[in-house]
């Protein structure tokens, strides 16, 4: 099992609480933990859930049937015409 992070920090810094003010800050300088550059929509958590929703909403149409669109009728099955009347 490998060790926590709070454990690795103490094991390289003893007493860190005294010179940072969380755990987090001395994980960082001591190189145990790094930042990440990513775009600003990987952010979004919509956008980060989107694979996942589109899995759910294949699984959905492949039990139930429907179409790729929510809130769309599916072909054919749309608003009845209205008769004219003679």
């Amino acid at each position: 099992m490998s060790a926590s992070l709070r454990e690795q920090v103490e094991a390289l810094l003893p007493k860190w609480e005294r010179w940072y003010p969380s755990l987090f800050d001395a994980a960082a300088d001591l190189g145990l933990i790094k930042a990440r550059v990513c775009s600003p929509d990987s952010l979004l958590l919509s956008n980060r859930h989107a694979s996942v929703q589109s899995q759910a909403a294949a699984a959905h149409r492949e039990k139930w049937g429907g179409t790729d669109e929510p809130g769309r009728n599916a072909p054919g099955k749309g608003k009845r015409k209205r008769r004219q009347r003679r």
